[in-house]
């Protein structure tokens, strides 16, 4: 994977050549105002209110009408200021309102998939620059944009290409998980697809195993295809339910792009996948409830022993939690004897 795949990937550099095949979006330039904001460790107050967020949240427009905010009484406690974009929010806020109020947000590559927990509603949904904010400064995927979008590059001795960072806006879409799926491209011949959301099982793709392949390959063929500027990429696509399929996203052709149901070595090598591929792309989807597997994200909203005990990976882990609860159970069983009135 070369920087200059890397770069072809951003939304700005695709968006154009397929939009009449995918959700209309807005591109806004990212001031370094706000990018500093966002790589502020030190910044606690979520900022970016405007009128949306003010209408949602009138209950506490009283307390939201400080600027300042004061955490302790203690002298040595310092004032956390909320940081403003006054210029900035109005020009995301009439986005917003453009696209109908509602919209998905990312930067040049990532979305915040990983931060959604953080959200009230556990969803990317934003209403305000405030919403945008807290998900973008909760994400380690936006971090990577933002600090090391060329890390796993090949060419790593070649200078970094100059990037203008870019907030997207994607009109909201309910897009249901079992109809979303992602392709590899490799020399402009689409070699593999893969379920994107391998956390669940769907009946209907089993079902339709061939339909949906057949779309997919007659939707990259006739609208894909030569058009983009590398040979070697990764698409997302969404398959509705009248059985069009949409564009979704574009992403490199390497590491820095989760695999999903294949691994990087089977893509980039020729077995299975490239012994199959004269009879159309390899598709993997999960087969039943024992083939679904934890999203990777679980490892972003949790410490990992939790996530290790929910899985099984770690059985160790499992039984030292039970002795501790079992444990814990007959320390509070003694106070409670202990406490019994003679």
């Amino acid at each position: 994977m070369k920087k200059e795949q890397v770069v072809n990937c951003q939304f700005s550099a695709w968006y154009p050549i397929f939009k009449k095949h995918t959700i209309k979006s807005l591109i806004l330039p990212l001031p370094q105002n706000v990018i500093d904001y966002l790589l502020d460790d030190g910044t606690l107050v979520v900022s970016g209110s405007d009128q949306n967020s003010q209408t949602r949240h009138s209950d506490n427009s009283d307390s939201e009408e400080q600027e300042d905010v004061q955490w302790s009484d203690d002298e040595t406690t310092t004032t956390a200021t909320v940081s403003s974009f006054p210029e900035f929010t109005s020009k995301v806020l009439e986005a917003i309102n453009s696209l109908g109020g509602r919209v998905f947000p990312k930067l040049n590559w990532s979305a915040p998939r990983d931060a959604n927990w953080i959200a009230l509603n556990s969803s990317l949904q934003c209403c305000s620059l405030a919403d945008i904010f807290l998900l973008f400064k909760s994400s380690d995927f936006i971090t990577h944009d933002l600090t090391q979008p060329f890390l796993q590059c090949s060419d790593q001795d070649s200078p970094d290409p100059i990037i203008k960072y870019e907030l997207v806006l994607r009109k909201w879409s309910e897009l249901i998980p079992g109809g979303e799926f992602r392709c590899f491209v490799k020399e402009n011949e689409l070699i593999a697809i893969s379920q994107r959301d391998f956390t669940q099982y769907y009946p209907h793709i089993l079902k339709q195993e061939e339909q949906v392949s057949q779309a997919i390959l007659d939707f990259f063929s006739q609208n894909i295809q030569y058009h983009f500027l590398d040979e070697d990429f990764v698409f997302d696509v969404y398959r509705d339910s009248q059985g069009k399929v949409w564009l979704i996203d574009l992403n490199p052709f390497g590491e820095v792009t989760d695999s999903l149901l294949f691994t990087w070595a089977e893509l980039t090598s020729g077995g299975e996948v490239a012994q199959q591929q004269q009879e159309g792309p390899t598709f993997r989807f999960t087969t039943s409830e024992v083939t679904v597997q934890p999203s990777p994200c679980l490892s972003y909203r949790i410490p990992r022993d939790f996530v290790d005990l929910s899985t099984g990976e770690d059985a160790y882990k499992l039984i030292d939690f039970l002795k501790l609860t079992k444990n814990q159970q007959e320390d509070s069983s003694e106070e409670e004897e202990g406490n019994v009135p003679p």
